[in-house]
Parts: C-alpha cells; structure tokens; sequence
C-alpha cells in the first residue's frame, strides 16, 4: 500500500438530510491534510462486500445540498454475523485505514462503540433525524425534520380552522420526542405527546376534557402532534416487517396517531382527522443549520483522526464543536429535556 495514508468513510442506520454534506467536508478535509479516502458502500456491509469506490474532489463536488447518501446505507450490523468483527477489522487492515468515519444514530454508534473495544480505530459523526445521540446537543438531520413537521403543522391548522376539526399529526422520533416537541412548540401546537410522557388514562381523559373545553370556548379547531413512540394506556404501537439484511423480523413504530384519533372522536364527538409524515422527515434537502453542522462535524472527524482519537464522536456543544465518548453514546438514547417541553406546555388549549 505503500506510504499513502487513508481513511475510510460509511453511513449506516437511517438516512438523513445533511449525509452527504458531511461526506463531502470530511473528504474534501482529508485530501488537503494529506490522506486518500476510500468510500465504504452500504454501511458496515460494504466491507464484507468489498464495495468501495474511491471518494474525491468531483465525487463530492456539488452534493452539499442532495438529501440522502451518495455512498448508499443499510442496518446490515457486524455483531449479528458469526466472525463479524473479525472481517470488518480484517479489512480495515487490508485496505491499510489509519482510520474509519461512521455517520451514524444511536444504534450505529453503540456498534462502532463495541468495535472500538475490539481495537477499530473509529471516530463517529451523529446522525438522526431523532436527536437521541448522547454526547452532542444536536445531530445532523434533526433540524430539517423539525422544519419540515413545522410547516406540515402550519398547514394543517388552516384545514382544521376551515373545517372545525381536531387535525393530529404522527411525527418519527422512535423513543424520544425532541421532533414533536419542537415542532410543536414552533407551531404553537394545542397539545404535544412525548415518549418521556406517557398517556395514561388520567392523561388521556384530560387531553379530551381539553379539547372539548377549546370547543366550548368558541375555538372550534384544535392541532395536536404525537411523537410514534408514545405510550398509549401502557403500549406503543407497532408493526412487523421482514429485516432481510439482518435475517430477522424487526418492530417497527408507527400508528399511534390512527388509534388516538378515533379515541379523541369517540370521546369527545369531535371530528377527528389524522396525518403522518412517515419517511417524508428523513428526505430531501438538508436545511442551511445542518449543512453547516455537517460541515463542521466532518472537518471535526478529520482532526480526531489525526490527533488519534479513536473511540469519540464529533459533538455540538453550546456553540462549540468538540468531542464525547463513544461510551457516552452506548448508555441509552438522549430523553427530551423537560424544560423544553414545560415551554411549550405553557401554550397548550
């Protein structure tokens, strides 16, 4: 391999608006300090595929905009393939890394975290529309989810004054409410539901006592928006889907918002209406805050390599760019601050 140094860069998990702005400052970076770099396809799969394309200049010229990922991603995991880690760490050391860039969620980063243990020299970019990464302020993706779910709120409001509904809006999140809450609190939403909140039966009744109560008043429209992930009388509401990458059937979250809707209508004779915007947050164009968080996390990855800091993620902090342990992240998802939700909790009925 000679004298040439590289790194070598996946994004695993979900995709996310701003991937590819992060692959294209860590490139562009890595090229100006000296380095070849080696583009792994499909996540952690691409290395037991040997699918890898060289990255450079005209590879990432143009893509700071482009919503998903240039490089392709999966959920494909090495701890669930018998010698997994051995192969990954095999071809780490044939195409001769000094080091490995993962964009990834929580889930992601728990798997570089255990194959950092194992002596991978990786360092992490957090990525999720979800915001639950331990370590950073704000992963790459979550602000333009929370733009998009704002104005999908925004419009929905119009329709529920025009027609004197409850409109109730199902948004991603998985286990954590950061994209209701904020959403809805930028919306001026009547009620947010959260994960880190579960609906009860008192707290489902006084949802129901709320919004009958706004009708009374003469307010004969109401917007309301769930995070999937919310705890209805005890369950979250789930679906099975075949994961053929992993060889295994996965649950996936979704339809809280259909089943709380026809318990509102039922409960309070209000007509009751229902959206989700599903993969619609995870797609498109990256707001300008994550391109220049992307920006900024991937010339971050590249210093961390060169200082040799393997085993950390790039990190917002305040207003500084920094770094946190990967451990961090392995301990569990990041639950929404309540202080932010009392915030908005102040505007609801």
């Amino acid at each position: 391999m000679g004298n040439i140094k590289r790194i070598g860069i996946l994004t695993g998990g979900g995709d996310c608006p701003g991937l590819n702005a992060a692959i294209r400052a860590s490139t562009k970076t890595a090229i100006q300090e000296g380095y070849e770099v080696i583009g792994i396809k499909n996540g952690w799969k691409g290395l037991f595929d040997n699918d890898y394309e060289l990255l450079d200049y005209m590879r990432t010229s143009g893509i700071i905009d482009r919503g998903g990922t240039i490089l392709g991603t999966s959920r494909f995991s090495p701890l669930r393939i018998d010698n997994g880690p051995k192969v990954v760490l095999d071809e780490v050391k044939k195409l001769d890394l000094t080091g490995l860039i993962v964009l990834g969620g929580e889930g992601t980063l728990t798997v570089s975290y255990k194959m950092f243990q194992m002596n991978l020299p990786v360092v992490g970019i957090p990525k999720t529309i979800d915001n639950d990464v331990r370590g950073t302020d704000y992963s790459i993706g979550f602000q333009t989810a929370v733009q998009i779910a704002t104005e999908a709120l925004d419009r929905l409001r119009s329709t529920a004054e025009s027609h004197h509904r409850v409109m109730l809006l199902e948004v991603m999140g998985r286990h954590a409410g950061w994209i209701a809450t904020y959403a809805g609190m930028a919306n001026g939403a009547d009620a947010i539901l959260i994960p880190e909140i579960p609906l009860d039966e008192v707290k489902l009744e006084g949802l129901c006592q709320m919004l009958k109560k706004r009708n009374e008043k003469g307010i004969n429209f109401s917007v309301v928006v769930v995070a999937e992930g919310v705890l209805l009388e005890g369950k979250t509401i789930v679906r099975e889907f075949p994961d053929t990458a992993n060889r295994e059937r996965r649950e996936l979250l979704g339809g809280v918002g259909k089943v709380l809707g026809e318990i509102i209508e039922a409960k309070t004779g209000l007509e009751t209406r229902v959206s989700s915007l599903d993969y619609i947050q995870r797609g498109g164009t990256p707001v300008a805050y994550d391109r220049s968080l992307a920006t900024a996390f991937g010339v971050k990855a590249i210093a961390l390599i060169q200082q040799k800091k393997f085993g950390e993620i790039t990190a917002l902090r305040g207003n500084g760019i920094s770094s946190s342990p990967l451990a961090e992240v392995a301990k569990g998802i990041k639950k929404v601050y309540i202080n932010a939700y009392r915030v908005a909790e102040r505007f609801f009925g």
